[in-house]
């Protein structure tokens, strides 16, 4: 962080979730508001953007949909849900794509009745029409009977100050069908155990959300987009 950025007026993050610690972090020592943004290759060239001043009092948030994009949450039967309320994030606009180059079936996968695109991404929005990315629909899993998002149990890590990369998924189990493992990377000089990562997300999270293992890494597998490849976790 020895980097001056004091010419910068804000930052934008898009391609995955932004941690909020960092956004704390480039506040409080670099005093440039770093702000998370949201977009996907179906649609351009942005579908939401948060303002700057807006970056520390709703961080977490990708912001609101841009000009053109309309948006909601809705549930397993499509029906759009209220505030606060988790559900899939679709949307509607003229910068949709026409459709994916020579797989007109999975494209029709995708587009409901209404002409809703269908994200995968399950999200939520405040009375404010702020929205906030929860996880990718197929990054959920069912830990007996409970829905667990794995960028929430992340979240809450990243705050753990001996935590410089983490990520979850789930595993198979024989009494709750799947529960969690989560892989940390430490920051350099810094050690912790399983008990030590366990006890402190046992103070911040349901039971049913803490991971049942956790494992130490060395690096997380990283696409050339800078997203973390939980499949390649889950093929381990």
């Amino acid at each position: 962080m020895s980097v001056d950025l004091r010419s910068l007026r804000f930052c934008t993050s898009g391609g995955a979730p932004l941690p909020v610690p960092l956004v704390e972090q480039y506040t409080r020592e670099k005093g440039i508001r770093f702000k998370q943004g949201f977009g996907m290759t179906e649609f351009g060239p942005g579908l939401f953007a948060l303002a700057p001043e807006d970056a520390i009092r709703k961080a977490g948030s990708i912001g609101r949909p841009n000009f053109y994009i309309d948006a909601r949450i809705v549930d397993s039967d499509n029906h759009p849900l209220g505030p606060h309320q988790v559900g899939e994030l679709v949307l509607k606009g003229p910068s949709l794509a026409s459709g994916y180059f020579n797989n007109a079936a999975a494209w029709a996968d995708v587009i409901d009745n209404e002409g809703w695109f269908h994200t995968g991404d399950l999200a939520r929005h405040d009375e404010e029409w702020y929205f906030f990315i929860v996880d990718r629909l197929k990054d959920m899993f069912i830990s007996g009977g409970e829905n667990v998002y794995p960028a929430e149990i992340e979240a809450v890590l990243y705050r753990y100050p001996v935590v410089f990369q983490c990520t979850m998924v789930g595993v198979p189990d024989a009494k709750w069908g799947e529960v969690g493992k989560a892989y940390v990377v430490l920051k350099p000089e810094h050690t912790a155990t399983t008990e030590d990562v366990l006890a402190y997300l046992g103070g911040q999270l349901a039971k049913y959300k803490i991971p049942r293992y956790v494992e130490f890494v060395a690096a997380l597998p990283i696409s050339a987009a800078g997203k973390v490849l939980r499949r390649a976790l889950r093929e381990r």
